[in-house]
């Protein structure tokens, strides 16, 4: 009998190699991947015409999809994690000495207010620096994923012709997040930015999780045990992908294989997926995405997670 072959995108890296060449295969079913170069497009159109039947999403961008009623559902395959302190710049030559300054100015945001980079960023300020988000004005370079949303007053969409790092190098923005900036003048707001990430993951455990993997509703329907056996794949991928790592057998490791092994050196697994080790990280999501007025509604576990994944870890 031949496997039903699910269509996915999930960009290549170190945890997904395994699976993308085809030495992990989830039992039971094929995996069609199609390359979309720029990952955020894939988010796009999964969210806007469910395009694929199995795809890497940012989990902001899928929480508020599904809030808004798209027939998606995750699994705590959670695929990238980082720290963003970095990712909050301004021109050196217009100083921003304490975070706080930025309230009552205005803060360019790359994209939409709901992507998760962002999302992170702002908690960064707020929690740590102390920055009451609702004296921000958040400048948006683009529009949403999810065509329903309606971003808090306080967010606004960048004027015509005009481009978010000409406007900090101007003047015209005091800072910015999650932008790719050219000019050697625009730098992080916060100093030694790794640094403080470690830092906060020390103290509180603060790991961000960046991206989930979500199947269609239609194929989880259709096949009641497909999100097990996709969770496995990607845990098998991981796996072996991971000990590699810390075997010293990847020649040249990226910036993200060289933070998974710091995570490895302070606490073991660096990946952790399934919901019971991600518990309080998502929980701390859910009330920063409510705070800051993505979210309307409670999110409930076993709506937003394929509930026969919940007890799963790897």
């Amino acid at each position: 009998m031949t496997a039903p072959v699910l269509k996915t995108v999930t960009r290549t890296q170190g945890n997904n190699s395994a699976l993308k060449d085809g030495t992990v295969k989830p039992e039971g079913f094929d995996l069609d991947f199609e390359e979309v170069p720029v990952l955020v497009h894939a988010f796009r159109r999964m969210v806007r015409g469910l395009e694929f039947d199995v795809c890497e999403m940012a989990l902001t961008t899928y929480l508020c999809a599904k809030e808004h009623g798209v027939k998606f559902t995750g699994i705590p395959i959670f695929l990238v994690r980082a720290f963003h302190h970095g990712a909050i710049l301004h021109n050196i030559n217009r100083p921003i000495n304490d975070p706080r300054e930025l309230e009552g100015k205005r803060v360019g945001v790359n994209r939409g207010y709901t992507v998760t980079t962002g999302v992170w960023a702002r908690s960064v300020l707020q929690s740590e620096y102390g920055v009451d988000l609702n004296k921000v004005t958040w400048v948006l370079s683009g529009d949403e994923h999810v065509q329903a949303y309606q971003p808090p007053s306080n967010v606004v969409p960048i004027e015509e012709g005009k481009d978010i790092e000409q406007m900090l190098l101007d003047g015209e923005l005091c800072a910015a997040i999650n932008i790719k900036a050219k000019h050697p003048d625009i730098q992080p707001l916060i100093s030694n930015p790794d640094d403080k990430g470690i830092a906060a993951f020390k103290a509180n455990g603060h790991y961000p999780i960046n991206h989930l993997v979500v199947i269609r509703d239609e194929i989880l329907e259709k096949y009641p045990d497909v999100a097990g056996s996709i969770f496995n794949a990607f845990a098998e991928s991981k796996r072996i992908y991971l000990e590699r790592l810390l075997n010293g057998k990847i020649e040249k490791p990226t910036e993200m294989d060289e933070l998974y092994i710091k995570i490895n050196e302070m606490v073991g697994e660096p990946l952790p997926y399934g919901i019971p080790p991600n518990l309080e990280m998502l929980e701390n999501l859910f009330s920063t995405a409510a705070s800051q007025q993505i979210l309307k509604k409670p999110v409930e576990l076993n709506k937003v997670f394929v509930p026969s994944t919940l007890d799963l870890i790897a």
